[in-house]
């Protein structure tokens, strides 16, 4: 690679989804400058990259960058990943999820419409959807659960806006449950392949929440990057489109894989049966589709199994501490 590869800016490419976008992009002959501020993201998903003089990583918060920053320079697009995610801390710290993913990405846009780039990709999330019926289609309802969501969605309203108001070229993407090697490990009660991998290494029952037949969508890492690079390189803009598996799988079928004993505790309010992303329209307009099923998905992260060692190990008792506002906001 030279210094005329075409240059990208990865936000939160440090992260799980992030890194996975980092190693795409490399791949395919691009330059990278990621920009994280290693609060969400790890250095270490980073690591085999470290001997790249292509790939940058910029540790300042997105809320720090003014238009006409050095790192966009030159960027062809810009893909933003970078946001504070978990339902409880949402619901305990309303402020800061608001400055970080509503004003974080309105600077994350300023920058882009500064630099002149030729595509700003907005992560957005399907939990803005709230109980949604399914398979959930772009046009279904919005109906934000709490204030993760809410600030997704808002991030997503700006994005649309730049793009209608400065006609900066903006798509946008909404991840339903994305999973893979280097998913978070992070002190927060969260997302359940990081419980259940640090469970199954400790040795203790997998916590599974109310009887098991919740279904979720679950798509692997690099099937999302590679659809943040398509909706990237295609002409199209001003679009939303869900990704997904579009095969949802049950946390069930997910213990019978991973291997391991269970034990139930109860069913948290504001959480949905079954997420089911219809994925109609991205297939059609981007011709992206699944490559990973979740059986070889499942299997890559239990090879990598090893990066959750360090990850907080929970129990029915301090998931019980950790969700009470949880059931207290919204039960």
């Amino acid at each position: 690679m030279t210094r005329s590869a075409p240059l990208i800016v990865v936000t939160g490419g440090a992260g799980f989804i992030g890194s996975h976008m980092v190693d795409l992009l490399v791949d395919r002959g691009f330059r990278v400058h990621v920009l994280d501020n290693l609060t969400g993201g790890r250095a270490a998903n980073l690591a085999h990259h470290s001997a790249d003089a292509n790939v940058v990583l910029d540790e300042r918060d997105i809320r720090a960058i003014e238009p006409g920053d050095a790192l966009f320079k030159g960027a062809r697009y810009v893909v933003h990943f970078a946001g504070i995610g978990d339902i409880v801390p949402s619901i305990e710290r309303p402020v800061e999820y608001m400055s970080v993913n509503v004003q974080g990405t309105v600077a994350m846009l300023e920058a882009a419409r500064s630099a002149g780039v030729a595509k700003f990709v907005y992560a957005a999330s399907s939990s803005c959807y709230g109980l949604a019926d399914v398979p959930t289609t772009e046009s279904h309802p919005l109906n934000p659960q709490y204030p993760y969501a809410l600030s997704k969605y808002q991030g997503e309203q700006a994005a649309l806006h730049w793009h209608k108001v400065y006609r900066l070229p903006v798509n946008s993407i909404r991840i339903f449950n994305a999973y893979g090697i280097r998913s978070r490990t992070s002190g927060a009660y969260g997302a359940v392949f990081g419980v259940f991998l640090k469970q199954k290494l400790a040795g203790q029952p997998f916590t599974v929440v109310g009887d098991g037949t919740q279904r979720r969508d679950f798509l692997y890492g690099s099937d999302v990057a590679a659809a943040f690079l398509a909706a990237a390189e295609t002409a199209l803009e001003g679009r939303v489109w869900n990704v997904g598996a579009g095969r949802p799988q049950s946390v069930l079928r997910l213990v019978e894989l991973l291997g391991g004993p269970i034990v139930h505790i109860p069913k948290r309010p504001g959480e949905p049966d079954c997420t089911w992303a219809d994925i109609t329209r991205i297939k059609a307009d981007l011709g992206w589709s699944p490559q990973v099923s979740f059986e070889q998905g499942v299997g890559r992260v239990l090879e990598n199994i090893d990066y959750w060692r360090e990850a907080p190990l929970w129990t029915p008792d301090t998931i019980a501490v950790a969700t009470r506002t949880w059931f207290d906001a919204l039960g």
